[in-house]
Formats: C-alpha cells, sequence, structure tokens
C-alpha cells in the first residue's frame, strides 16, 4: 500500500498573500528572500505556481528599478 502524499493534490494548503504582490511593497518582497537576497521557493512560501510566479516577477521588476538589491 502506497503512501499518500497531499503536498500537490486539490486538498493540498494553498497559502494566499497577505498584502498584494506589487513591485512597490518593498518590505513584503523583502521577507520572501534569503538573507543572500535570494528568492524563497514555493516549498518555503507555501504560495501556489501562480502566486509564486507574481511573487517572482515583482522581485525582479524591483531588482530592475533599483529598489531591491541582488546581491548581499
Amino acid at each position: 500500500m502506497a503512501a499518500k502524499f497531499r503536498r500537490f493534490g486539490r486538498e493540498a494548503k494553498n497559502v494566499k498573500p497577505e498584502e498584494p504582490l506589487d513591485y512597490k511593497n518593498i518590505t513584503y518582497l523583502a521577507n520572501h528572500m534569503t538573507p543572500q537576497h535570494r528568492i524563497l521557493s514555493r516549498k518555503r512560501t507555501g504560495f501556489s505556481g501562480r502566486n509564486q510566479r507574481k511573487l517572482t516577477a515583482a522581485i525582479k521588476r524591483a531588482r530592475f528599478l533599483a529598489l531591491l538589491p541582488y546581491t548581499a
């Protein structure tokens, strides 16, 4: 009998962002980065794939506009 993993199924817990995923929301975006300024994975954030892509795009846009650093 195989073990059932509920990580990606319909009963998986999806975490919704508390604040809008916008490039101007620097403090919220910085909370989803490591001290070395790398973007946290879905496993760490708990976001759905769609929200993780929005988070990544917002962080990259903020980096391009020099609102967030690329590296420490």
